[in-house]
């Protein structure tokens, strides 16, 4: 045997490989291994079922750096836990897919999936193959959405009556921070979205909504804003805070004298040389911005910086600018004033100009900070929510929040047939697949009887998480499921005196629910087929 470098080879000229940690190394197969995997995905589902519901409980996550974050939202709890087995990432990876697709039930998705895992182990128990387990609850999955196709109701979405719509972005916003201003923050999220939907197309822009957030002031002084609102003021204290009729100038380029392109320096050996440079640089300041107003602008936007001079000499023109605007919010101003982003000063014309009906600076708490509001925008198909709070985590928070409820909005526009919330969906399904299995002679019957209890996890844990007793409630409600026929009977979570959800206005979209059911049942069906796992010492839990 020779060796090479750190490389050993045998008389042939092929390389020995040394695995490291060999002695630490453990391999599992079969049905072991299944239920290693079954352990780590219930392990995180229990982390997030106390935080289902609108009684459910936030948790706190700290991160490396030592930032805190308070939140009940699902996506990012997980996002945020330090998960090591690469099962349990599965179930992150789960929770944000349903928050990308949807916007809503990041947490129930987990709950769900973790609720199938736990009945797959009891059938692992019971001697069953796991590809039939799989089978079984693919098929079950399969009648559980078209039972929701049945029980679901059409729902209006009509530009003059938006009471309906706010109605389920307050479903979305009663389990999240913002709920003691749930009506207000739901008005804003239609409000926004209905702004920017194409109602004919069905199609709901996101790009257009952007969601600003400030520290200071109160959760009730968050406002929609028509326009755009940049964290910017204007770059001098002497320019008007307010303009009207504006036609503002967006520009790429910066206010100063053309640099010479070549490597090239410039030696100043005389007082004389210095003052003829200067003026140079005057003339040229002010050929620019003689430039920007033969054009007809009467406000400068630019994405760089100009000094002091510039500053002054746009101050004496008369010419309000804003500097240092970033590259998002540059193109939001051109989308919602109908302006063209302008890179030269050469190729500003009059037709490239944003048109506003009112630009003014926004001066808000006792550090009397500013920022720009553009309204009445040529385009006003862009909009802006300005979220304000007591503190970052709050403002964070309420952010995420908006967004879901944004999403549910978006959800009904593109979809508009809903099913009832509050456990009511899930209960209707269960009773449905658990009649479906006695009709069933195969195998497949028991997986039909355990998706039927997974499905009831989800009302198990609101009632849970809202004090009530969870078997006695849910028992409770499916008989009168089964006996009244009505598959909008759910767990009363805010203890208003009726199960009806109808009653209640606890709506969720059919699209999130259906969703729920497949990713859950897709994530369980790879698990359950993956049977060899070899992992060191530690890896085995979260």
């Amino acid at each position: 045997m020779s060796q090479v470098g750190t490389l050993a080879f045998d008389e042939f000229g092929r390389p020995f490989f040394f695995l490291k940690d060999q002695a630490n190394q453990k391999r599992l197969v079969g049905n072991e291994a299944i239920k290693s995997h079954i352990m780590a995905g219930i392990s995180v589902s229990k982390t997030l079922r106390t935080s289902l519901g609108p009684k459910g409980l936030d948790k706190i996550m700290v991160s490396p750096d030592g930032d805190v974050t308070i939140t009940n939202d699902g996506a990012t709890i997980l996002k945020l836990m330090d998960v090591e087995h690469q099962i349990a990432k599965l179930l992150v990876q789960l929770s944000q897919s349903q928050d990308d697709e949807i916007g809503d039930g990041t947490t129930g998705v987990v709950v769900l999936a973790g609720a199938l895992l736990e009945q797959a182990e009891q059938l692992l128990d019971k001697g069953i193959h796991p590809i039939r387990i799989a089978d079984g609850f693919e098929m079950a999955a399969r009648h559980a959405m078209e039972h929701l196709n049945k029980i679901s109701e059409s729902f209006p979405v009509d530009k003059n009556n938006l009471e309906p719509l706010v109605q389920t972005a307050m479903t979305t916003l009663n389990s999240k921070i913002v709920n003691r201003c749930l009506r207000q923050f739901a008005e804003i999220a239609v409000n926004a979205v209905i702004s920017v939907a194409d109602l004919d197309r069905k199609d709901v822009s996101f790009e257009l909504i952007k969601v600003e957030g400030k520290t200071g002031g109160k959760l009730e002084d968050t406002l929609l804003v028509k326009g755009v609102v940049v964290d910017k003021n204007f770059s001098h204290p002497q320019m008007p805070t307010v303009l009207r009729d504006v036609s503002l100038a967006i520009l790429t380029c910066p206010f100063e004298p053309p640099k010479p392109k070549t490597k090239h320096k410039l030696d100043i050996t005389s007082v004389e040389d210095y003052r003829l440079l200067r003026k140079y640089e005057i003339e040229k300041f002010e050929e620019i911005v003689n430039q920007v107003k033969k054009a007809g602008a009467n406000l400068v936007i630019c994405q760089w910086g100009f000094d002091d001079e510039a500053n002054h000499l746009l101050l004496q023109k008369e010419l309000p600018a804003v500097r240092w605007v970033g590259g998002p919010e540059i193109e939001l101003i051109a989308i919602a004033t109908g302006g063209r982003i302008v890179p030269r000063f050469e190729e500003l014309t009059p037709e490239k100009l944003g048109k506003a009906g009112i630009v003014r600076e926004l001066t808000f708490g006792t550090t009397k900070e500013k920022m720009l509001v553009i309204e009445d925008c040529a385009n006003t198909k862009a909009v802006t929510v300005f979220i304000r709070g007591g503190n970052k985590m709050i403002v964070e928070e309420a952010k995420r929040s908006l967004n879901d409820a944004i999403c549910v909005v978006r959800n009904l526009i593109k979809d508009n047939r809903i099913v009832y919330g509050g456990g009511a969906a899930e209960i209707s399904c269960a009773l449905a697949v658990s009649e479906e299995a006695d009709k069933i002679t195969s195998l497949e019957q028991y997986s039909f009887r355990a998706f039927a209890d997974a499905l009831e996890s989800i009302p198990l844990a609101l009632a849970e998480n809202s004090g009530l007793s969870p078997i006695e409630t849910v028992a409770e409600v499916k008989a009168r499921q089964l006996k009244e026929k009505k598959p909008h009977l759910g767990i009363d979570c805010v203890l208003s005196g009726t199960n009806d959800m109808k009653a209640q206005n606890v709506i969720e979209t059919l699209n999130s629910k259906k969703q729920q059911l497949s990713l859950a049942t897709q994530l369980v069906k790879m698990i359950l087929k993956i049977d060899d796992i070899r992992s060191s010492e530690g890896m085995g839990g979260m």
